[in-house]
């Protein structure tokens, strides 16, 4: 490695590679703390020329490469690998063009996700996909993650607001998939690439789609007394063919929490709350906003406020997107889940959950996108008592079994990594997971792009599959044929 790393130094300026152990110590892990590990370095292009000369030379001596963002991910997608590389795409941070006749938007991976919208807002136009992380969280990541947010139910996933991504593959060559036009010819690589978590190449640019911004938008928040109620509220207004831009679902201990920290006016008393945001037309918002009032009171709203100015429904979503650091002051840790259910099964799910919390004795408290069935139960526990972390991640294993039960999928936004790599076992059979290391084997034959993520051997399904029998749980049949 001290070679390579000599060689590494021959192709980039010097202060663009780091080795040092103290400096390296920043990259050790991503938002999922719980995992670390140090990178034998780290290098920082800034050129896509810089990017294919390390690709090509990480290729020719059998170094693994671990792409990384802004370190936002919650599922340890960037965990650097031992005597790997680890590829910092910080620089990549410019808007390359912005074209508000054709509504598109020209920008690298480092870009933030809320500067393309602060960027386009003069035009009248927005970018759609908007985690709670966007403040800092990156483009080139959210494709990688296949990121959504709060507004995804109405305008889609990252996948279905972005046209077009040039990448470095693992040989160094530039590739671009997708075009400025809405469908292109051959297989659909661009969906392929969206959500493949940095194991297929590098992303170096995209090409993302703006919408223009609605005329006008309302936000109203329902308190509920029972959490079933709530949910029932969530089904009944799609429905009736409402396709709110939001509708976010909280319950008690993160209202509480949201409250303590910000201030939002929240209900603290209520077992969870709504908050649901139409827009359009003025008349299309009067109307739908009045049909899900009326859709709320039935399902057993005890209270349904609408924001009566922009100034309050900013408040509204402010708390929402305030949820994980005001459940920081509450815990000493805690662990962020992300499954996603059908939403008839809201109600039944949360239940479960709080069986399994009071089985593990743990905390749990809920935040998530109600409106796509996107669940993020997080796990309060201590790192400092022996024991609760393990408990915490066993939690949280049996939460996205529950999901897949139901009919639902181990994420939904956050991506799989390395934390939720036994339970695609549970989702996937032998046969499907086979097909995903042949398509990785197309793309990286050797392995080298984040190795160890997303995609479990089946060796690994067969040992946690073996375990479950052993406790005399069985969460999918599929694992007896492992």
């Amino acid at each position: 490695m001290s070679l390579f790393v000599d060689k590494l130094k021959r192709l980039l300026p010097e202060g663009l590679i780091i080795a040092d152990e103290e400096l390296l110590r920043v990259y050790e892990c991503d938002a999922l703390s719980a995992y670390r590990q140090l990178p034998r370095c780290v290098v920082m292009p800034e050129s896509v020329d810089q990017v294919q000369a390390i690709m090509q030379l990480c290729h020719q001596e059998n170094v693994p490469v671990v792409a990384r963002g802004a370190g936002t991910g919650l599922s340890g997608g960037a965990l650097p690998v031992a005597d790997g590389l680890l590829l910092s795409l910080s620089k990549f941070n410019q808007i390359i063009h912005l074209d508000p006749e054709q509504r598109i938007a020209r920008v690298q991976p480092g870009v933030r996700n809320i500067s393309v919208s602060e960027a386009a807002a003069k035009y009248g136009l927005f970018y759609a996909p908007d985690p709670s992380s966007q403040i800092a969280c990156t483009i080139g990541g959210n494709v990688a993650e296949n990121a959504g947010g709060i507004h995804c139910l109405k305008y889609g996933l990252t996948v279905h607001n972005i046209l077009a991504v040039k990448l470095i593959t693992v040989t160094g060559e530039l590739l671009e998939v997708g075009g400025d036009a809405l469908d292109s010819a051959g297989y659909d690589l661009l969906a392929l690439m969206t959500g493949s978590e940095g194991m297929l190449g590098v992303i170096v640019e995209v090409t993302l789609k703006l919408l223009s911004k609605p005329l006008n938008n309302r936000v109203l928040l329902a308190a509920f007394d029972e959490i079933e109620e709530a949910g029932k509220g969530v089904a009944d207004i799609i429905a009736s063919g409402i396709i709110p831009a939001g509708l976010e679902m909280m319950d008690n201990g993160v209202i509480r929490a949201v409250e303590d920290y910000l201030h939002a006016g929240y209900p603290v008393d209520a077992a969870a709350i709504l908050i649901c945001e139409v827009d359009g037309a003025d008349e299309e918002v009067d109307e739908e906003c009045r049909k899900v009032e009326a859709i709320l009171k039935v399902a057993g709203a005890s209270e349904v406020r609408v924001a009566r100015n922009k100034e309050e429904g900013d408040k509204f979503w402010e708390g929402r997107k305030s949820a994980f650091p005001a459940v920081g002051r509450i815990a000493a840790d805690y662990y962020c889940m992300d499954g996603t259910i059908p939403r008839k099964h809201i109600g039944s799910v949360l239940k479960r959950i709080d069986e399994l919390a009071q089985q593990y004795k743990l905390g749990v408290v809920n935040v998530f996108h109600a409106g796509d069935g996107n669940l993020h139960p997080l796990i309060l526990y201590d790192v400092s008592i022996e024991g609760e972390l393990e408990r915490a991640e066993e939690l949280g294993g049996r939460i996205l079994e529950v999901c897949v039960e139901v009919g639902g999928t181990i994420t939904g936004e956050h991506g799989v990594g390395i934390e939720k790599i036994n339970q695609m076992c549970v989702q996937f059979n032998a046969e499907e997971i086979v097909q995903f290391h042949a398509i990785k084997n197309a793309f990286d034959p050797k392995g080298l792009l984040n190795p160890g993520k997303a995609i479990p051997t089946l060796n690994r399904c067969a040992e946690f599959g073996a375990m479950h029998i052993h406790r005399g749980e069985l969460p999918h049949p599929d694992l007896e044929r492992f």
